[in-house]
Protein backbone atom coordinates (compact mmCIF):
# COMPACT_ATOMS: atom_id res chain seq x y z
CA UNK A 1 0.00 0.00 0.00
CA UNK A 2 1.43 3.53 -1.01
CA UNK A 3 1.57 6.04 1.24
CA UNK A 4 2.32 10.16 1.23
CA UNK A 5 4.30 12.52 4.02
CA UNK A 6 1.74 13.54 6.27
CA UNK A 7 3.29 17.36 6.42
CA UNK A 8 2.01 17.15 2.90
CA UNK A 9 -1.43 15.95 3.35
CA UNK A 10 -1.55 18.78 6.51
CA UNK A 11 -1.76 21.13 3.35
CA UNK A 12 -4.37 19.33 1.35
CA UNK A 13 -6.25 19.10 5.25
CA UNK A 14 -6.07 22.53 5.62
CA UNK A 15 -7.30 23.22 2.03
CA UNK A 16 -10.32 21.00 2.30
CA UNK A 17 -10.88 22.26 5.77
CA UNK A 18 -11.17 25.92 4.10
CA UNK A 19 -14.02 24.64 2.10
CA UNK A 20 -11.73 23.94 -1.09
CA UNK A 21 -11.44 20.78 -3.09
CA UNK A 22 -7.78 19.71 -2.84
CA UNK A 23 -5.59 17.11 -4.25
CA UNK A 24 -1.59 15.68 -4.53
CA UNK A 25 -0.43 15.68 -8.23
CA UNK A 26 1.82 14.76 -10.35
CA UNK A 27 5.35 12.81 -9.66
CA UNK A 28 4.27 12.68 -5.61
CA UNK A 29 1.83 10.15 -6.77
CA UNK A 30 3.40 8.04 -9.42
CA UNK A 31 6.31 7.73 -7.43
CA UNK A 32 4.34 6.51 -4.39
CA UNK A 33 2.56 4.16 -6.78
CA UNK A 34 6.12 2.98 -7.55
CA UNK A 35 6.52 2.11 -4.01
CA UNK A 36 9.43 4.92 -4.59
CA UNK A 37 9.26 8.27 -1.60
CA UNK A 38 8.70 11.25 -3.51
CA UNK A 39 11.45 13.83 -3.58
CA UNK A 40 8.91 16.49 -3.54
CA UNK A 41 5.21 16.85 -3.18
CA UNK A 42 2.70 19.30 -5.43
CA UNK A 43 -0.88 19.91 -4.77
CA UNK A 44 -3.61 21.51 -6.89
CA UNK A 45 -6.51 23.02 -5.28
CA UNK A 46 -9.85 25.08 -6.70
CA UNK A 47 -8.51 27.75 -4.60
CA UNK A 48 -7.08 31.00 -6.01
CA UNK A 49 -4.02 32.09 -4.69
CA UNK A 50 -5.30 34.27 -2.25
CA UNK A 51 -7.66 31.36 -0.55
CA UNK A 52 -4.68 29.23 -0.46
CA UNK A 53 -2.61 31.71 1.97
CA UNK A 54 -5.53 32.39 4.19
CA UNK A 55 -6.29 28.35 4.57
CA UNK A 56 -2.61 28.07 5.26
CA UNK A 57 -2.34 30.90 7.43
CA UNK A 58 0.30 29.93 10.26
CA UNK A 59 2.46 27.98 7.98
CA UNK A 60 5.37 30.15 6.16
CA UNK A 61 4.03 30.30 2.64
CA UNK A 62 5.61 31.96 -0.24
CA UNK A 63 4.40 32.96 -3.45
CA UNK A 64 6.07 31.64 -6.09
CA UNK A 65 4.36 31.03 -9.29
CA UNK A 66 3.60 34.44 -10.90
CA UNK A 67 0.28 33.95 -13.02
CA UNK A 68 0.28 30.09 -12.35
CA UNK A 69 -0.75 30.98 -9.04
CA UNK A 70 1.29 28.52 -7.06
CA UNK A 71 2.25 29.27 -3.42
CA UNK A 72 5.24 26.95 -1.73
CA UNK A 73 3.78 26.30 1.93
CA UNK A 74 6.53 25.04 4.21
CA UNK A 75 4.56 22.36 6.11
CA UNK A 76 7.01 21.75 9.06
CA UNK A 77 9.57 22.69 6.65
CA UNK A 78 9.03 20.71 3.78
CA UNK A 79 8.03 22.84 0.93
CA UNK A 80 4.88 21.79 -0.66
CA UNK A 81 3.78 23.65 -3.93
CA UNK A 82 0.33 24.20 -4.71
CA UNK A 83 -1.36 25.59 -7.37
CA UNK A 84 -5.18 26.48 -8.02
CA UNK A 85 -6.28 24.35 -10.88
CA UNK A 86 -5.98 25.61 -13.98
CA UNK A 87 -6.89 25.35 -18.08
CA UNK A 88 -4.07 26.85 -20.79
CA UNK A 89 -4.68 27.99 -24.24
CA UNK A 90 -3.01 29.15 -27.30
CA UNK A 91 0.77 27.79 -27.02
CA UNK A 92 1.92 29.65 -30.31
CA UNK A 93 5.43 29.99 -28.92
CA UNK A 94 5.82 26.14 -28.65
CA UNK A 95 6.88 27.05 -25.09
CA UNK A 96 4.43 28.85 -22.90
CA UNK A 97 0.51 28.93 -22.84
CA UNK A 98 -0.67 32.15 -24.57
CA UNK A 99 -3.71 32.58 -21.59
CA UNK A 100 -3.98 30.68 -18.36
CA UNK A 101 -7.18 30.58 -16.62
CA UNK A 102 -8.22 29.10 -13.31
CA UNK A 103 -11.00 26.63 -13.39
CA UNK A 104 -12.54 25.03 -10.34
CA UNK A 105 -12.87 21.51 -12.13
CA UNK A 106 -9.80 19.23 -11.89
CA UNK A 107 -10.62 17.53 -14.62
CA UNK A 108 -10.12 20.20 -16.38
CA UNK A 109 -6.44 20.25 -14.27
CA UNK A 110 -5.60 17.01 -15.29
CA UNK A 111 -5.99 17.30 -18.98
CA UNK A 112 -3.57 19.54 -19.58
CA UNK A 113 -1.29 17.41 -18.08
CA UNK A 114 2.05 15.92 -20.21
CA UNK A 115 1.48 11.92 -19.72
CA UNK A 116 -1.02 9.63 -18.42
CA UNK A 117 1.57 8.66 -15.65
CA UNK A 118 1.87 12.52 -14.34
CA UNK A 119 -1.63 13.21 -14.41
CA UNK A 120 -3.08 10.72 -11.25
CA UNK A 121 -3.94 12.79 -8.36
CA UNK A 122 -4.61 11.82 -4.56
CA UNK A 123 -7.33 13.34 -2.42
CA UNK A 124 -6.66 11.71 0.75
CA UNK A 125 -9.22 8.99 0.50
CA UNK A 126 -8.54 7.97 -3.65
CA UNK A 127 -6.30 7.68 -6.65
CA UNK A 128 -8.23 9.82 -9.41
CA UNK A 129 -7.44 8.39 -12.30
CA UNK A 130 -8.76 9.57 -16.11
CA UNK A 131 -6.09 9.03 -18.21
CA UNK A 132 -5.46 5.17 -17.69
CA UNK A 133 -2.58 6.12 -15.72
CA UNK A 134 -2.41 3.11 -13.66
CA UNK A 135 -2.78 0.94 -16.41
CA UNK A 136 0.30 2.74 -18.42
CA UNK A 137 2.42 2.68 -14.77
CA UNK A 138 1.90 -1.21 -14.31
CA UNK A 139 2.77 -1.87 -18.28
CA UNK A 140 5.79 0.58 -17.99
CA UNK A 141 4.10 2.61 -20.83
CA UNK A 142 4.77 6.81 -21.12
CA UNK A 143 1.55 7.99 -23.18
CA UNK A 144 0.91 11.68 -23.76
CA UNK A 145 -2.29 12.36 -22.38
CA UNK A 146 -4.77 13.12 -24.97
CA UNK A 147 -3.47 13.68 -28.56
CA UNK A 148 -0.02 13.56 -28.17
CA UNK A 149 0.68 16.14 -31.61
CA UNK A 150 -1.47 18.51 -29.18
CA UNK A 151 0.74 17.64 -25.80
CA UNK A 152 3.95 18.45 -27.74
CA UNK A 153 3.42 21.76 -29.61
CA UNK A 154 1.84 23.18 -26.47
CA UNK A 155 5.61 22.84 -25.35
CA UNK A 156 8.66 21.52 -27.37
CA UNK A 157 10.27 20.45 -24.44
CA UNK A 158 8.14 17.84 -23.36
CA UNK A 159 9.32 15.55 -26.04
CA UNK A 160 12.59 15.58 -24.06
CA UNK A 161 10.47 15.13 -21.07
CA UNK A 162 9.00 11.98 -22.38
CA UNK A 163 12.49 10.44 -23.41
CA UNK A 164 14.12 11.22 -19.88
CA UNK A 165 11.14 9.76 -18.64
CA UNK A 166 11.03 6.49 -20.61
CA UNK A 167 15.22 6.26 -19.68
CA UNK A 168 14.44 7.18 -15.71
CA UNK A 169 11.51 4.37 -15.33
CA UNK A 170 12.73 2.41 -17.66
CA UNK A 171 9.39 2.69 -19.89
CA UNK A 172 8.67 1.63 -23.24
CA UNK A 173 7.03 4.90 -25.19
CA UNK A 174 3.86 4.47 -26.21
CA UNK A 175 4.15 3.86 -30.45
CA UNK A 176 1.86 7.40 -30.80
CA UNK A 177 3.79 8.82 -28.54
CA UNK A 178 7.16 8.12 -30.35
CA UNK A 179 6.10 8.99 -33.54
CA UNK A 180 5.02 12.21 -32.48
CA UNK A 181 8.08 12.81 -30.56
CA UNK A 182 10.01 12.08 -34.07
CA UNK A 183 8.04 14.67 -35.65
CA UNK A 184 8.17 17.09 -33.64
CA UNK A 185 12.09 17.09 -32.61
CA UNK A 186 12.58 20.04 -34.83
CA UNK A 187 10.90 22.26 -32.69
CA UNK A 188 13.20 21.50 -29.89
CA UNK A 189 15.44 25.07 -31.73
CA UNK A 190 12.48 27.09 -30.38
CA UNK A 191 13.19 26.14 -26.25
CA UNK A 192 15.88 27.70 -24.43
CA UNK A 193 18.77 26.02 -24.44
CA UNK A 194 19.05 26.40 -20.71
CA UNK A 195 15.90 24.30 -20.37
CA UNK A 196 17.14 21.77 -23.18
CA UNK A 197 20.13 21.36 -21.19
CA UNK A 198 19.10 21.08 -17.82
CA UNK A 199 16.90 17.84 -19.37
CA UNK A 200 19.21 16.68 -21.90
CA UNK A 201 21.36 16.36 -18.57
CA UNK A 202 18.90 14.55 -16.50
CA UNK A 203 18.29 11.99 -19.40
CA UNK A 204 21.92 11.34 -19.70
CA UNK A 205 22.38 9.86 -16.09
CA UNK A 206 19.13 8.20 -16.02
CA UNK A 207 19.29 4.31 -15.58
CA UNK A 208 17.77 3.68 -19.51
CA UNK A 209 19.61 6.08 -21.29
CA UNK A 210 21.35 3.86 -23.76
CA UNK A 211 18.04 2.69 -25.21
CA UNK A 212 16.40 6.26 -25.54
CA UNK A 213 19.72 7.86 -27.11
CA UNK A 214 20.27 4.82 -29.68
CA UNK A 215 16.76 4.74 -30.77
CA UNK A 216 16.17 8.17 -31.05
CA UNK A 217 19.57 9.77 -32.50
CA UNK A 218 17.89 12.31 -34.33
CA UNK A 219 17.16 13.89 -31.06
CA UNK A 220 20.86 13.93 -30.19
CA UNK A 221 21.64 15.27 -33.17
CA UNK A 222 19.64 18.12 -33.05
CA UNK A 223 20.20 18.79 -29.41
CA UNK A 224 24.34 18.40 -30.20
CA UNK A 225 24.55 18.13 -34.54
CA UNK A 226 28.09 18.49 -33.96
CA UNK A 227 27.24 14.59 -33.26
CA UNK A 228 25.39 14.13 -36.67
CA UNK A 229 27.82 12.71 -38.64
CA UNK A 230 28.65 10.55 -35.91
CA UNK A 231 25.65 8.52 -36.77
CA UNK A 232 26.34 5.69 -38.47
CA UNK A 233 29.99 6.18 -39.48
CA UNK A 234 31.68 3.28 -40.06
CA UNK A 235 35.41 3.30 -38.48
CA UNK A 236 36.72 0.71 -41.20
CA UNK A 237 38.73 -0.48 -37.96
CA UNK A 238 39.20 -3.96 -36.78
CA UNK A 239 39.22 -2.36 -33.04
CA UNK A 240 35.89 -1.17 -33.25
CA UNK A 241 32.49 -2.88 -32.92
CA UNK A 242 30.30 -0.08 -33.45
CA UNK A 243 29.89 3.20 -35.73
CA UNK A 244 31.02 5.77 -33.59
CA UNK A 245 27.56 7.26 -32.40
CA UNK A 246 26.95 3.93 -31.23
CA UNK A 247 30.08 3.62 -29.20
CA UNK A 248 30.00 7.38 -27.72
CA UNK A 249 26.49 6.04 -26.69
CA UNK A 250 27.64 2.75 -25.24
CA UNK A 251 30.59 4.55 -23.37
CA UNK A 252 28.46 7.02 -21.66
CA UNK A 253 25.91 4.50 -20.05
CA UNK A 254 29.50 2.39 -18.77
CA UNK A 255 30.09 5.16 -16.84
CA UNK A 256 29.10 6.50 -13.38
CA UNK A 257 26.02 9.12 -13.72
CA UNK A 258 27.44 11.91 -13.21
CA UNK A 259 27.14 15.09 -16.17
CA UNK A 260 30.26 16.21 -16.97
CA UNK A 261 31.58 12.54 -16.82
CA UNK A 262 28.63 11.15 -19.20
CA UNK A 263 28.95 14.05 -21.54
CA UNK A 264 32.06 13.63 -22.25
CA UNK A 265 32.05 10.25 -22.55
CA UNK A 266 28.88 11.31 -25.23
CA UNK A 267 31.44 13.29 -26.59
CA UNK A 268 34.68 12.06 -26.37
CA UNK A 269 35.05 10.74 -30.20
CA UNK A 270 32.87 13.71 -31.87
CA UNK A 271 35.97 14.74 -33.45
CA UNK A 272 36.70 11.44 -35.25
CA UNK A 273 34.72 11.83 -38.37
CA UNK A 274 36.74 15.12 -39.06
CA UNK A 275 40.01 12.81 -38.81
CA UNK A 276 38.65 10.41 -40.74
CA UNK A 277 41.87 9.01 -42.94
CA UNK A 278 42.53 5.37 -44.82
CA UNK A 279 45.44 3.73 -45.31
CA UNK A 280 46.83 1.33 -48.06
CA UNK A 281 45.14 -1.42 -46.42
CA UNK A 282 41.95 0.51 -46.23
CA UNK A 283 42.23 0.79 -42.83
CA UNK A 284 40.67 3.61 -40.59
CA UNK A 285 42.59 5.96 -38.85
CA UNK A 286 41.70 8.93 -36.49
CA UNK A 287 44.84 11.22 -35.97
CA UNK A 288 44.34 14.11 -33.91
CA UNK A 289 40.68 13.62 -32.89
CA UNK A 290 41.06 14.25 -29.22
CA UNK A 291 41.76 17.46 -30.49
CA UNK A 292 38.95 17.94 -33.16
CA UNK A 293 36.55 16.44 -30.46
CA UNK A 294 37.89 19.15 -27.79
CA UNK A 295 37.29 22.08 -30.30
CA UNK A 296 33.20 20.72 -31.03
CA UNK A 297 33.06 19.67 -27.27
CA UNK A 298 33.31 23.34 -26.49
CA UNK A 299 31.30 24.26 -29.20
CA UNK A 300 28.31 22.48 -28.14
CA UNK A 301 28.66 22.96 -24.27
CA UNK A 302 29.17 26.63 -24.74
CA UNK A 303 25.38 26.68 -26.91
CA UNK A 304 23.97 24.38 -24.32
CA UNK A 305 24.71 27.20 -21.90
CA UNK A 306 26.63 24.21 -20.11
CA UNK A 307 28.08 25.88 -16.17
CA UNK A 308 31.26 26.31 -16.68
CA UNK A 309 32.55 23.69 -13.88
CA UNK A 310 31.00 20.56 -16.00
CA UNK A 311 32.09 21.83 -19.29
CA UNK A 312 35.67 22.28 -18.08
CA UNK A 313 35.72 18.72 -16.45
CA UNK A 314 33.97 17.38 -19.21
CA UNK A 315 36.71 19.05 -21.70
CA UNK A 316 39.71 17.23 -19.68
CA UNK A 317 38.46 14.07 -20.17
CA UNK A 318 37.97 14.64 -23.55
CA UNK A 319 41.50 16.06 -24.22
CA UNK A 320 43.10 13.33 -21.87
CA UNK A 321 41.08 10.13 -23.14
CA UNK A 322 43.89 8.94 -24.91
CA UNK A 323 46.29 9.28 -22.89
CA UNK A 324 48.75 6.34 -22.75
CA UNK A 325 48.09 4.37 -18.95
CA UNK A 326 50.31 2.49 -16.76
CA UNK A 327 49.66 0.22 -14.16
CA UNK A 328 52.76 1.55 -12.22
CA UNK A 329 52.40 3.90 -9.09
CA UNK A 330 55.15 6.44 -10.61
CA UNK A 331 52.38 6.81 -13.65
CA UNK A 332 49.65 7.38 -11.09
CA UNK A 333 51.63 10.06 -8.59
CA UNK A 334 52.65 11.85 -11.91
CA UNK A 335 48.96 12.27 -13.14
CA UNK A 336 47.71 12.56 -9.68
CA UNK A 337 49.32 15.27 -9.43
CA UNK A 338 48.91 16.66 -12.36
CA UNK A 339 45.24 16.16 -12.93
CA UNK A 340 43.70 15.71 -8.79
CA UNK A 341 42.31 12.61 -7.42
CA UNK A 342 38.56 13.15 -9.07
CA UNK A 343 39.62 14.38 -12.68
CA UNK A 344 42.08 11.34 -12.61
CA UNK A 345 39.54 8.54 -11.42
CA UNK A 346 36.72 9.91 -14.16
CA UNK A 347 39.40 9.54 -16.44
CA UNK A 348 40.02 6.26 -15.59
CA UNK A 349 36.17 5.11 -16.04
CA UNK A 350 36.19 6.93 -19.16
CA UNK A 351 38.89 5.01 -20.62
CA UNK A 352 37.60 1.46 -18.96
CA UNK A 353 34.22 2.60 -20.57
CA UNK A 354 35.77 3.70 -23.46
CA UNK A 355 37.99 0.34 -23.96
CA UNK A 356 35.25 -2.16 -23.21
CA UNK A 357 33.14 -0.63 -25.54
CA UNK A 358 35.75 -0.56 -28.72
CA UNK A 359 36.74 -4.46 -27.75
CA UNK A 360 34.27 -5.97 -24.74
CA UNK A 361 37.13 -7.85 -23.53
CA UNK A 362 38.58 -7.65 -19.83
CA UNK A 363 41.78 -7.51 -20.72
CA UNK A 364 41.34 -4.83 -22.43
CA UNK A 365 41.16 -2.68 -19.33
CA UNK A 366 43.80 -4.96 -17.61
CA UNK A 367 46.28 -1.43 -17.72
CA UNK A 368 43.79 0.95 -16.47
CA UNK A 369 42.55 -1.13 -13.86
CA UNK A 370 46.07 -1.18 -12.64
CA UNK A 371 46.59 2.21 -12.33
CA UNK A 372 43.40 2.86 -10.80
CA UNK A 373 44.52 0.45 -8.11
CA UNK A 374 48.05 2.02 -8.00
CA UNK A 375 46.18 5.61 -7.31
CA UNK A 376 44.57 4.16 -4.36
CA UNK A 377 48.03 2.75 -2.89
CA UNK A 378 48.94 5.79 -3.16
CA UNK A 379 46.41 7.48 -1.65
CA UNK A 380 46.01 5.41 1.07
CA UNK A 381 50.08 6.48 2.12
CA UNK A 382 51.27 9.55 3.10
CA UNK A 383 51.54 11.56 -0.10
CA UNK A 384 52.51 14.60 -1.57
CA UNK A 385 49.84 15.31 -4.61
CA UNK A 386 49.23 18.86 -4.91
CA UNK A 387 51.22 22.20 -4.50
CA UNK A 388 49.77 22.99 -1.04
CA UNK A 389 51.32 20.09 0.27
CA UNK A 390 54.54 20.73 -1.46
CA UNK A 391 56.78 22.00 1.60
CA UNK A 392 57.97 25.00 -0.68
CA UNK A 393 55.73 27.42 -2.40
CA UNK A 394 55.74 30.89 -4.44
CA UNK A 395 57.32 32.86 -1.88
CA UNK A 396 60.01 30.21 -1.24
CA UNK A 397 61.09 30.45 -5.51
CA UNK A 398 60.68 33.87 -5.31
CA UNK A 399 63.68 34.66 -2.43
CA UNK A 400 65.90 32.36 -4.48
CA UNK A 401 65.41 34.52 -7.30
CA UNK A 402 62.97 33.22 -9.56
CA UNK A 403 60.06 34.86 -10.93
CA UNK A 404 56.87 35.01 -12.92
CA UNK A 405 56.26 31.96 -14.98
CA UNK A 406 59.63 29.99 -13.96
CA UNK A 407 58.18 29.85 -10.35
CA UNK A 408 55.13 28.05 -11.66
CA UNK A 409 57.27 25.58 -13.67
CA UNK A 410 59.65 25.18 -11.04
CA UNK A 411 56.77 24.39 -8.32
CA UNK A 412 55.55 21.97 -11.42
CA UNK A 413 58.27 20.24 -11.88
CA UNK A 414 58.98 20.00 -7.89
CA UNK A 415 55.81 18.37 -7.53
CA UNK A 416 56.29 16.15 -10.42
CA UNK A 417 59.38 14.80 -9.15
CA UNK A 418 58.15 14.25 -4.72
CA UNK A 419 54.93 12.95 -6.80
CA UNK A 420 56.78 9.89 -7.98
CA UNK A 421 59.02 9.33 -5.62
CA UNK A 422 62.26 11.10 -6.93
CA UNK A 423 62.43 13.79 -4.61
CA UNK A 424 61.73 13.80 -0.78
CA UNK A 425 59.20 16.49 0.37
CA UNK A 426 61.01 18.26 2.56
CA UNK A 427 62.25 21.63 2.83
CA UNK A 428 65.69 21.67 3.61
CA UNK A 429 65.15 19.23 -0.21
CA UNK A 430 63.30 21.27 -2.09
CA UNK A 431 65.15 24.39 -1.05
CA UNK A 432 68.05 23.06 -2.50
CA UNK A 433 66.56 22.25 -5.96
CA UNK A 434 64.94 25.55 -6.17
CA UNK A 435 68.51 27.30 -5.82
CA UNK A 436 69.75 24.96 -8.64
CA UNK A 437 66.92 25.85 -10.72
CA UNK A 438 67.22 29.80 -9.71
CA UNK A 439 70.44 29.27 -11.27
CA UNK A 440 70.23 26.81 -13.90
CA UNK A 441 67.23 29.60 -15.33
CA UNK A 442 70.17 32.60 -15.43
CA UNK A 443 72.69 30.05 -17.47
Amino acid sequence: MWSFDPRALEVLRRLEGAGHRAVLVGGCVRDSLRGVSPHDYDGATSARPEEILAACQGLRCIETGGRHGTVTVLSQGMPVEVTPFRRESGYSDHRHPDQVEFTPHLEEDLARRDFTINALAWDGRQIIDLFDGQRDLREGIVRCVGDPDTRLEEDALRLLRGLRLSAQLQFTLDTSTSDAIRRHTPQLVLVAWERIFREFSRLICAPGVEKVLLDFPEVTAQIIPELAPSIGFDPRSPHHCYDVYTHCVKTLSGVPPVPALRLAALLHDVGKPASFSLDKQGVGHFYGHPDHSVTLARQALERLRADGATRDRALVLIQRHHLPVEPTEQWAGRWLARLGQDVLFDLLALKRADALTCAPHPEGTADVDGALQAARTLLARPHCLSLRELAVNGRDALAVGLSGPAIGRALAQLLEEVSQGELENSRPVLLRELEQLARDSVK
